[in-house]
């Protein structure tokens, strides 16, 4: 019997979602130490046959000390997934090869995941994704106008299915695994979209996800409504980590991880000879992009070629107006 039915169905939706996929089973649980992972690693821990908590991040990192806390308040098993100067390289280059990945701001997030799914032996990993995007968790989402609000919002949304949810599946491909995503189920989003806008929307720091975090004491768990959270990348200290060992290699951040995706001889064999152009896009351009692309039998680098032969003929950009 829940406490109480605010904001509808949404508790009883996620916890049914999470039962429907635990019952019985072993899972395993991508587990920061934050209010979205111990949720969903809580509500597991009702249904599952055992559950097991594993935390990516370096020997000091916020999310290790976090997550052993609060897996221990739990009552959880607990594992931490490391990382570190050691293995940050090799981990990249495998992270690389399974997605295909060049994008570093991608890789400094997923690089949580590819651990866990690395180390885990259950074969279902729970992971508390969109939870960020729907609940307005992101730091960007406070103190926007209107129309600035929105557009964060829809971007992270836009981001998420079709840059960071299909690298997640390779990941999972790559070491066998089944990810989970309570916050993005079709039933318990339907929920949310029923709640007022503004109640979603955070005006601080501090009162983020408020609605989720409501959810959570309604469940039973309240004392996951105050638990402090960095970004991933941040609070694991794989970016910090990535910046360092590129440093010490006497190289940018982005320039240390395109060296590694063009070691692995990801580029066209046959484009070696000839001058490589680096180009930054937004990842959602080059996943729209690459629909259009493999419609017309194109590679990137024959797009671009096309591209530059045309501006070079006519002189301007003017074909693009």
């Amino acid at each position: 019997m829940f406490m109480s039915l605010r904001y509808g169905d949404l508790g009883p939706t996620l916890e049914h979602f999470i039962k429907r996929n635990v019952e019985g089973k072993s899972v395993g649980v991508a587990f920061s130490g934050g209010l979205d992972s111990g949720l969903v690693a809580a509500i597991a821990s009702k249904y599952a046959r055992s559950v097991t908590c594993y935390t990516c991040g370096t020997d000091d990192a916020f999310d290790v000390r976090a997550g052993e806390e609060l897996a221990e308040k739990l009552g959880l098993q607990w594992r931490h997934c490391r990382i570190g100067e050691d293995n940050i390289e090799s981990t990249i280059r495998e992270l690389i090869s399974a997605t295909g990945t060049s994008d570093p701001f991608t890789i400094s997030y997923e690089l949580q995941l590819f651990t866990v799914c690395r180390m885990a032996e259950e074969p279902i990993i729970l992971t508390g994704q969109g939870s960020d995007e729907y609940f307005g968790g992101c730091a960007r989402s406070v103190n926007e106008d209107d129309s600035e609000y929105e557009a964060v919002m829809d971007w992270g949304i836009e981001r998420l299915m079709k840059v960071s949810v299909p690298c997640e599946q390779s990941i999972a491909k790559h070491f066998g695994k089944r990810l989970v995503y309570p916050f993005l189920d079709g039933d318990v989003i339907d929920c949310v979209n029923l709640i007022d806008p503004d109640l979603l929307r955070p005006r601080t720091l501090e009162d983020r996800k408020v609605v989720l975090k409501e959810v959570a004491s309604d469940l039973g768990f309240p004392l996951l409504a105050h638990r402090i959270k960095k970004a991933s990348q941040y609070g694991s200290g794989t970016t910090d980590l990535i910046r360092n060992t590129a440093k010490s290699k006497g190289m940018r951040y982005n320039r240390f991880i395109a060296s590694i995706y063009e070691s692995l001889g990801l580029r066209n064999a046959n484009l070696l000879r000839d001058a490589a152009v680096d180009v930054r896009m937004d990842p959602i351009l080059v996943y729209d992009a690459e629909i259009v692309l493999k419609r017309l039998n194109l590679t990137h680098s024959e797009a671009m070629a096309l591209f530059y032969k045309r501006m070079v003929n006519d002189g301007n950009l003017e074909f693009l107006l």
